[in-house]
């Protein structure tokens, strides 16, 4: 390992110590209110131009933050571009649509600083019908979907085709990089999705073919039994999980999809905290940005359950474990 890398590492580790643990989440639920939230979070560091700023400035700032400090530590970013195709892919959702009503709506393009592929060229590519703009993985869905969207407007459609698409995108690059973690991220990410769109085509009343072309493949889950189950009845996905390595998530997926993304993002950082202690590989920095994103997660919960006078209990049961 360089020596370049050893110091990428130690700045990690020094930066970890900034990272908030269970007791400032305990904090911000005690808060009685939104300002008492800003307040504690400033006295920890993050950013806020008052008490009067927005919740989504806020979290903004901070995501720019860790992406800032990692580009410090590392001249090729491209390693962790896994954590941002699900971005470009709504983002194309977004111009493909756009186009389709000929109306722009530009509050829903995810900002470029948080993407691989600059919205503006995923814009002229739809418009323009260039694809060839596009990265070359995405120039098939892209032409796919938006004539799909202008023969049979079929919005829906076009959404679990790109969504297909994202996934697929994410878990290859998630193996590509080699990484015990990106590959975890990736294989989590899509059986997860799988997950719930299985569960919600059998709600509502999905066919086979719907579930075939709108569930990914992994290594984790056999989609092909994943798709008969759901084609079945809620039990016989049960059933099927059971016989996997997600046996433990049926309870949560029982009580709420939202009890369900919480158990992913606590599987997720279960796994990744033994990076604590690996001072040999680029784990700790892959780790450091999926911890930041499960606090600003986490936090961004904890605000919007006090800006909408939610109950504590009901905001507690959806907060993330912390990574420190």
């Amino acid at each position: 390992m360089s020596e370049n890398y050893i110091y990428a590492v130690a700045r990690v580790r020094c930066k970890e110590l900034t990272l908030l643990d269970s007791s400032v989440m305990d904090s911000l639920l005690a808060a009685g209110s939104y300002e008492e939230c800003v307040r504690i979070l400033a006295d920890h560091g993050w950013s806020s131009e008052g008490e009067n700023s927005s919740p989504e400035a806020m979290l903004a700032s901070e995501r720019e933050k860790t992406w800032d400090f990692i580009g410090e530590l590392t001249k090729d970013m491209s390693i962790f571009d896994v954590f941002l195709y699900a971005n470009d892919y709504h983002n194309l959702k977004a111009a493909i649509k756009e186009s389709f009503v000929h109306t722009e709506h530009p509050g829903v393009y995810i900002d470029k600083s948080q993407c691989t592929v600059d919205p503006e060229v995923i814009k002229k590519a739809i418009v323009e019908k260039e694809y060839d703009l596009l990265p070359e993985d995405m120039r098939q869905i892209a032409q796919e979907t938006t004539d799909v969207l202008l023969h049979t407007g079929d919005g829906q459609l076009c959404d679990i085709l790109i969504d297909r698409a994202a996934l697929i995108k994410i878990y290859e690059s998630g193996k590509k990089t080699g990484n015990d973690i990106l590959k975890l991220y990736g294989e989590l990410t899509v059986a997860s999705a799988d997950i719930k769109t299985a569960i919600r085509a059998n709600k509502t009343g999905k066919d086979i073919k719907f579930l075939e072309r709108a569930l990914a493949p992994c290594d984790s889950l056999d989609i092909k039994a994943l798709a008969a189950a759901a084609n079945d009845d809620e039990d016989a996905i049960y059933s099927y999980l059971d016989r996997t390595v997600y046996a433990d998530a049926i309870p949560e997926i029982k009580k709420s999809p939202s009890a369900f993304e919480r158990w992913c993002d606590n599987r997720i950082i279960r796994s990744i905290r033994p990076q604590i202690h690996n001072p040999e590989s680029i784990g700790p920095l892959a780790a450091f940005i999926l911890a930041r994103e499960n606090e600003i997660k986490s936090v961004r919960i904890i605000l919007s359950g006090k800006l909408n006078h939610l109950s504590d209990e009901s905001v507690r049961e959806r907060v993330r474990e912390m990574y420190v």
